[in-house]
């Protein structure tokens, strides 16, 4: 008689049902999981794919750090200026969220390791498929949350750019995740509905005492999620929150004292700035458009007409600071010195800055047109400090961090 594949594994393996003990593990634990999952992943995608929005990158290649993307670079929209809090919401929900969902994720995976491992490796068609998905979806999850986690640190371990390995890494986790759903879904509501347990390869058929009920794991599981939630959310808030988010780089006590006394990803020194080349005599924005091209020094743009906006800094590790007091130069003021009255056009921004990236940046003219976009001198009544852009920077509300551009040298108006 023909064996199966299953008797032909010892039991000290992970391809024998009997290895997984845990009684744990069934339909119902990984269903109630999954539908945990996919409402949250479902947020993070489109989370995910806002921020992408908010870069506007099929404005300038500068601002799109995926290239050769293809059809999965399609633009959304023109990323708006209003409400000017919106990348602060959008980039916060998306960290804090994916952060919280890692032990629930933990779980799941966990929950259906067994799956894995099954033997035959498919039975039809429709289980090859199911089995791929489940693959792709286990790789793409711990692919996106280990990228994501390690950018939130600033800990930039993985080969290459953060941006093009989580953008490539979101589409092949979705793709997987959407085929897997639409599999599955049915199965968990129908598990949901009813506590009777079904037999499949979840359930262990020589199962270990119990040291503790399902519901008490999921307490457990939700009670991790709470706690990441606790210590991640205050990134981004200042004051006694700031100080709960103790697993946020950002997170803890303010930087110092004084109007400057704000976060920052990197410093002055860390982006290479010689303070030679930013003081009164030796420092001179560019500016340049249809009507020619203007130098300015730090004097003549004080001479100009100077405009006052509340915004805060927020970037796409997850953290933001509140409105700060921001003064200096409408970037549309700007504009009308080199030709474009009326109506300005879109701008690219161009840094002293030697290293890392986004040393040079493009702003859509919606951006541009927007009162509150400044080239701003001032925050919070006094000079900007070296490490906040010292002599000029970029403040724009709603977009990313690193689109606000500091230590400008150069801007240049122009359809992009």
């Amino acid at each position: 008689m023909a064996r199966s594949p299953r008797t032909l594994v010892s039991s000290f393996s992970p391809f024998s049902p009997g290895f997984w003990r845990s009684p744990l593990r069934g339909p119902w634990f990984t269903s109630v999981l999954g539908v945990i999952l996919l409402g949250g992943m479902t947020l993070l995608f489109v989370t995910g794919l806002l921020s992408y929005a908010a870069y506007n990158p099929d404005l300038s290649p500068v601002n799109d750090k995926t290239p050769d993307k293809g059809i999965l670079g399609f633009y959304l929209f023109s990323w708006p200026t209003d409400p000017h809090w919106l990348y602060r919401l959008n980039q916060g929900v998306h960290v804090t969220l994916g952060v919280t969902l890692v032990p629930v994720l933990l779980a799941k995976l966990w929950s259906v390791a067994p799956k894995l491992f099954t033997l035959p490796p498919a039975r039809s068609l429709a289980h090859a498929l199911e089995r791929v998905s489940l693959l792709l979806l286990v790789g793409g999850a711990l692919f996106e949350f280990v990228t994501g986690l390690l950018n939130v640190q600033l800990d930039y371990l993985f080969p290459g750019s953060f941006y093009p390995l989580h953008f490539y890494g979101a589409w092949v986790f979705f793709t997987a995740f959407v085929v897997h759903a639409a599999l599955k879904m049915p199965l968990a509501w129908r598990n949901l509905r009813h506590l009777r347990e079904e037999r499949t390869e979840l359930v262990s058929p020589a199962p270990a005492e119990p040291t503790v009920s399902r519901r008490g794991a999921l307490w457990f599981v939700g009670g991790g999620s709470l706690l990441l939630f606790l210590t991640t959310v205050g990134q981004n808030f200042d004051g006694v929150l700031r100080r709960t988010a103790l697993l946020a780089p950002h997170g803890g006590a303010e930087p110092g004292a004084g109007p400057g006394a704000f976060q920052i990803n990197k410093t002055a020194a860390y982006a290479g700035i010689d303070p030679a080349e930013t003081g009164e005599e030796a420092w001179r924005l560019v500016v340049t458009g249809r009507g020619g091209t203007v130098r300015l020094s730090r004097a003549d743009l004080l001479r100009l007409p100077l405009h006052s906006a509340a915004l805060p800094i927020a970037c796409v590790e997850g953290w933001s600071t509140s409105d700060q007091w921001w003064r200096g130069v409408r970037l549309r003021d700007l504009a009308a010195l080199v030709g474009y009255e009326g109506d300005p056009p879109d701008v690219f921004v161009e840094s002293l800055q030697r290293r890392g990236a986004f040393r040079r940046a493009a702003l859509r003219a919606n951006q541009v047109a927007d009162p509150r976009s400044l080239l701003a001198l001032f925050v919070n009544g006094e000079d900007l400090t070296p490490d906040h852009g010292h002599p000029a920077r970029i403040i724009v509300p709603a977009a990313p961090g690193v689109l606000n551009t500091k230590w400008v040298a150069r801007l240049t108006f122009g359809d992009l």
